[in-house]
């Protein structure tokens, strides 16, 4: 457990340095911890891969103090049993249109674009955190054969719904954003919706899975 002060209102608390599900479990037994049993002068808590960043009221307390108390928290938080992860499919239609990048990550990989698909869609990805955007989960781990540098130029425009890869991650854009990942497909479900509870369909420590659709089945689940 590291501690580095992110600004004069946050603190980074490092849990591991590997990135991986044993430190992912650790990083989260504190953030439900710290979520069930909030602190009156804590503001936002926001996961990462390694780490979670506290921030807090400094006319309160100071960074030694959030230090010492989130220290004592961790202790408490080793004890907890995280719940089995929720398992959710999400239908992509692969290629063409949605997927511009589709057969270019296949030819970077000596693959046929078929393969790139069954790669990607045989995987059960897990929600490491959530961030560029309300409710723009990280999912890992990327087969190692599809692992693919980002653009070197981002699109100005993604479309929402879009399903992209970039390192070992793989993400769907729940809004139309800028973004530099490369594009293998496009799902008609909806990410974020304010009118909904909870607003983001994915959450921290989800299970996910990619189904491959055909172009008429997309177009009739995003008319539903």
């Amino acid at each position: 457990m590291r501690f580095r002060a992110a600004s004069d209102q946050a603190l980074l608390v490092y849990l591991g340095e590997e990135i991986g599900l044993r430190t992912h479990h650790q990083v989260v037994r504190l953030l439900r911890l710290l979520q069930h049993e909030p602190l009156p002068w804590m503001s936002n808590l926001q996961p990462a891969y390694c780490s979670l960043l506290v921030s807090f009221d400094a006319g309160a307390v100071d960074h030694a103090q959030v230090e010492a108390t989130l220290r004592n928290y961790e202790k408490r938080a080793q004890k907890i049993a995280l719940p089995g992860p929720r398992l959710l499919e999400i239908p992509v239609c692969y290629g063409d249109e949605f997927g511009p990048d589709l057969e270019k990550v296949a030819a970077a990989h000596g693959l046929k674009a078929e393969r790139v698909i069954e790669l990607h869609s045989s995987r059960t990805y897990h929600a490491y955190f959530l961030g560029f955007a309300p409710g723009f989960a990280y999912l890992g781990d990327l087969p190692d054969l599809l692992a693919t540098p980002r653009l070197a130029t981002p699109r100005r425009k993604v479309p929402a719904g879009s399903v992209g890869i970039a390192g070992k991650q793989t993400a769907v854009y729940p809004f139309t954003t800028p973004g530099g990942w490369n594009l293998l497909g496009r799902t008609p479900l909806r990410m974020f919706q304010v009118d909904r509870e909870p607003m983001e369909l994915l959450d921290v420590g989800d299970q996910v899975r990619f189904c491959p659709i055909t172009l008429q089945e997309f177009s009739a689940l995003e008319n539903r």
